[in-house]
C-alpha cells in the first residue's frame, strides 16, 4: 500500500513512532495533512478503532510488558505511559486489561491479557473504485430506528436492518420504497449514531419510538457500491483513505449515508447501494 496518500498508514506510523510522547488528535492528523474530522473517519473505517483509544490501548499495553518483567516502579510506568498520577493509571489499566498495574506484577506473565499489537494495515482497498458523481442534495427527512455504536462494535448494524425491515413501508408520511443508512452525531472517540430509515414527508404524526435526522443541503460525491453489502466497509475504507486524499476535496462535518434504491435485494445483499460522501463547498 502506498501511504504517502494513505491517513490511517500515516497515522499508524507516526502513532508507533511517538506513542512514548505527547499527543493529541490534532498531532496525528497533522502528519497526514488532514482535519481530526477526515483522519477519525478515514482510520476507523481502515482500523476498526477510535484513534486516541487506539493511542491508548498501545500505552497501556507497552506498561503492561514492563510490569510482567518486575518494573519497580509502577508510578514511573504510569508516567511513561502518559498518566498524572497512579490512580489515573490504576483505572485505565482495570478498565483496559481487567486487573490492575500490581496484580500484573505479582503474576510476572501476560498469557491472559487481550494485548494491542500494532496493527499492520489491511491493505484490502478496491482495486478499482469507480468515479464518483457530484451531487447537491436536497433538504432530506429520514425517520427510523436509531442505535449508539463504537467502531469497534458496530456488527450489530446488520441485525439493526433486520428489526427495520419489520416496519419498512408502514411509517407515517414514508416517501417512496428508498431506504438510508445514515451515520450522524460521531465523535473523535469514535462513537456514532446509525439510522436506518425512510424518506418522510415530515417528522408530525410519527411515533414517539422512531428516531429523526434532518439532512440539510449538501453537496455530494456518490459512489456506487458493487459488491455484497458485507464489504462495504472495505468501499469506504477506500473512499476515506484512497479517493479523498487524492481527489483535491475534503469531507464535510455532515451525516454521511448510505442509499439502498428498490434494486437492492435484501435476502441476496446484492445490487442498488449508493454512498453519500458529503463535502465542503
Amino acid at each position: 500500500m502506498n501511504l504517502i496518500g494513505n491517513p490511517a498508514g500515516k497515522a499508524l506510523w507516526f502513532i508507533e513512532s511517538h506513542f512514548h510522547e505527547e499527543l493529541s488528535l490534532d498531532d496525528i492528523a497533522s502528519c497526514g495533512c488532514v482535519s481530526r474530522f477526515h483522519l477519525s473517519r478515514a482510520f476507523e473505517a481502515a482500523t476498526g478503532f477510535a484513534v486516541m483509544r487506539y493511542v491508548r490501548a498501545r500505552r497501556l499495553t507497552e506498561a503492561a510488558r514492563r510490569l510482567a518483567r518486575g518494573a519497580p516502579d509502577i508510578l514511573a510506568v504510569a508516567v511513561d505511559a502518559g498518566y498524572g498520577s497512579h490512580e489515573a493509571f490504576t483505572r485505565a489499566f482495570r478498565e483496559q486489561f481487567g486487573l490492575t498495574p500490581e496484580a500484573l506484577r505479582a503474576q510476572g506473565h501476560l498469557d491472559n491479557l487481550a494485548l494491542m499489537e500494532p496493527i499492520k494495515m489491511d491493505e484490502s482497498l478496491l482495486a478499482h473504485l469507480e468515479p464518483p458523481r457530484f451531487v447537491d442534495g436536497k433538504p432530506l427527512l429520514v425517520a427510523g430506528s436509531s442505535e449508539r455504536y463504537h467502531c469497534e462494535s458496530s456488527s450489530g448494524i446488520p441485525a439493526q436492518w433486520q428489526r427495520f425491515n419489520a416496519i419498512f413501508g408502514k411509517i407515517p408520511g414514508q416517501v417512496g420504497r428508498v431506504a438510508y443508512g445514515v451515520c450522524y452525531n460521531a465523535d473523535d472517540s469514535g462513537n456514532f449514531d446509525y439510522l436506518c430509515g425512510v424518506e418522510v414527508a415530515d417528522f408530525s404524526g410519527l411515533p414517539d419510538e422512531l428516531s429523526r435526522v434532518r439532512i440539510g443541503t449538501q453537496r455530494y460525491a456518490v459512489f456506487t457500491h458493487s459488491e455484497h453489502i458485507s464489504t462495504i466497509r472495505r468501499t469506504w475504507n477506500t473512499i476515506w483513505n484512497k479517493w479523498l486524499p487524492e481527489s483535491g476535496h475534503a469531507p464535510a462535518d455532515a451525516p454521511n449515508f448510505e442509499r439502498y434504491s428498490e434494486q437492492f435485494n435484501p435476502v441476496t445483499g446484492m445490487g442498488g447501494v449508493e454512498i453519500w460522501l458529503p463535502l465542503r463547498n
